[in-house]
């Protein structure tokens, strides 16, 4: 009986469940609104390495959809930025990048003093994240007992020295 050899649908179908697999099984990680300006709107180098582990596949970023609203509200509150992106590329960045995820109960225990950040260490326990980065304050003094849930919480650029 001769071997049938698959056809290129079905090559494209196994190759793109291997991606599919692949991301999936990418450490999750979540970035504050800030970190999401950082790489989309100022280009900070500071945030360079999560970005590219990201691009690579090497990282999943976690978000929801209340996570990208906040986001368009900042960006209509900033003035036009002369090197950065438009507001209308970073939110097509965003959704190119983040996988969406449901909005995550409350994290018993990590409770955070600015209530805006709350949902960020939310989706962080709940989704399983390896990182939370954040540069805010309140958020990274929650990092010691975030970590017993297996959340580290670091500024991009710590990371990187990790």
């Amino acid at each position: 009986m001769p071997e049938h050899s698959p056809s290129q649908e079905q090559l494209m179908g196994q190759l793109s469940e291997q991606i599919t697999d692949g991301r999936q099984a990418a450490p999750a990680v979540v970035l504050d609104t800030n970190i999401v300006l950082d790489w989309f709107w100022f280009a900070d180098a500071r945030v360079a390495g999560v970005a590219a582990a990201l691009q690579s596949g090497a990282l999943r970023w976690v978000a929801t959809l209340p996570m990208r609203a906040e986001l368009d509200r900042v960006l209509a509150r900033l003035p036009p930025w002369r090197h950065g992106a438009t507001r209308s590329q970073v939110l097509t960045s965003f959704d190119r990048w983040a996988s969406i995820a449901d909005i995550a109960p409350p994290a018993f225990g990590l409770q955070c003093t600015d209530v805006d950040d709350q949902p960020f260490i939310d989706l962080a326990i709940h989704a399983g994240a390896r990182w939370l980065f954040s540069h805010d304050r309140a958020v990274l003094k929650l990092a010691r007992r975030a970590a017993a849930f297996g959340c580290t919480i670091a500024t991009p650029d710590r990371w990187l020295k990790a």
